[in-house]
């Protein structure tokens, strides 16, 4: 599954363009050609959700969401770019992007969970990552409770 997901990391980051990828994600090019290497030593290093989410709005088509999508069984349909920015925002469209967002972060863990390996700084990072969902969608919540009393 690792092998896998790293396939669709380097499709995804050759997609955008080594160059732009370093300019999207902040990240050096030798930092992003590890989270696609089959070297032992990367085996635990994956792309962090912030970086995909950037690239897949750059790049033609959402290659690491779709094998995600794939390895719990889902299809994905997918006809033309639709890039987030642009649109008019608000709670629902909000909502929508941090399910999303949890989503992949589910999915990364599932995944870590099956394959029986999950580092450290893995785990930390996918709770962090949960934590800072869960407070945005509480101050989302508690907003709207204010309004709606005023």
């Amino acid at each position: 599954m690792g092998s896998y997901l790293k396939k669709h990391t380097e499709a995804l980051i050759k997609d955008v363009g080594f160059a732009a990828a370093c300019d999207v994600t902040g990240k050096s090019k030798a930092t992003l050609g590890r989270y696609f290497s089959d070297a032992p030593e990367h085996a635990d290093r994956f792309i962090p959700i912030d970086a995909v989410a950037a690239l897949e709005t750059v790049a033609r088509f959402p290659h690491v969401t779709t094998a995600l999508a794939e390895l719990q069984g889902i299809t994905l349909s997918y006809d033309e770019p639709r890039p987030n920015e642009g649109r008019e925002g608000g709670v629902n469209s909000d909502v929508v992007a941090l399910s999303q967002r949890f989503a992949m972060l589910m999915a990364e863990y599932h995944q870590s969970i099956a394959d029986g390996v999950i580092t450290i700084n893995e785990a930390k990072r996918l709770l962090r990552e949960t934590l800072e969902i869960q407070k945005v969608l509480l101050e989302m919540k508690l907003h709207l409770e204010d309004e709606t009393s005023s």
